[in-house]
């Protein structure tokens, strides 16, 4: 039987945690964490997370803009935005919400972001500087998945760790922190043979490519620690992970549920690197 890694008990911990330390932080400089975050069209999940990112930074005491662009934005328009943000003391993070709309060049914006404001850590400067260890932020889940192994008490240093998936925001930064704490790691992808032996080597499995439900328990080594970085829809509209979690629960010895494990954990990664910004910006 697994212990759940609560990732909503951990997420509320850290928030809290932020809160002191940027009151703490306010009545030493004057200076109040202030994060922007963009959004080009209409579609309702990133319309969600931008509710969410601005209840968080109310949580945690920080100034927040919402900038709600129609569909038809330029890149033009939206440059002119980013390049106004990057100039404005009071912003030290910047998010722009990804996907944007197709006629819009995502790899534009994240270039044109001030790497000491990209709070998501997607420009080339800062994923040069996590490449080599010597990082600002931190790419949030990744962040998050390391932040809830260490609250667990879930030693990395010397294990197996096995990463399923590549992407450039969760697969290949994940698997880089998981080789700076020391572990051996394996990144496993869609092309990768006899995925599931390679599965059942890990001491940790992080899984994270976007199928619901498809690491099932035989593909787990007993007493693996298992993180779900999935999020899927069933048929029947239910959350699920990319673990099946009642075939591989009993095996493993600790393991993330979907929803309330690595997905409350993205936003407070978030407001983590903002302050971290804004105490860059008064050094």
């Amino acid at each position: 039987m697994a212990k759940i890694i609560d990732g909503k008990a951990i997420s509320a911990q850290i928030r809290a945690e932020l809160k002191e330390e940027t009151e703490a932080f306010v009545k030493a400089t004057g200076v109040r964490p202030g994060l922007a975050v963009i959004i080009v069209g209409n579609d309702p999940a990133s319309q969600v997370y931008v509710r969410n990112k601005r209840r968080a930074c109310e949580e945690v005491g920080y100034y927040s803009e919402a900038y709600e662009l129609p569909e038809n934005t330029t890149q033009e328009e939206l440059n002119a935005l980013v390049d106004r943000l990057n100039a404005d003391n009071k912003i030290h993070g910047i998010l722009c919400q990804l996907p944007l709309p197709k006629h819009l060049d995502e790899n534009e914006v994240i270039l044109r972001i001030d790497p000491k404001k990209d709070v998501d850590a997607f420009h080339p400067y800062n994923v040069g500087k996590i490449m080599i260890g010597d990082y600002a932020f931190l790419p949030c889940t990744p962040a998050g998945v390391m932040a809830l192994l260490e609250r667990s008490g879930i030693e990395i240093s010397g294990k197996e760790c096995v990463v399923v998936g590549r992407s450039n925001i969760v697969g290949k930064p994940q698997a880089m922190l998981l080789l700076h704490a020391n572990g051996t790691v394996t990144v496993c992808h869609s092309r990768t043979k006899n995925l599931a032996e390679v599965c059942r080597r890990a001491d940790i499995l992080v899984a994270a490519i976007g199928k619901a439900d498809f690491f099932t328990g035989d593909m787990v080594k007993e007493g693996a620690v298992v993180i779900d970085v999935g999020m899927n829809r069933r048929a029947d509209g239910k959350l699920t992970g990319d673990v099946d979690f009642a075939s591989v629960e009993p095996k493993a010895s600790y393991i993330t549920p979907v929803p309330g494990g690595v997905g409350p954990m993205t936003i407070t990664m978030l407001m983590q690197n903002t302050l971290t910004s804004a105490k860059n910006s008064v050094k």
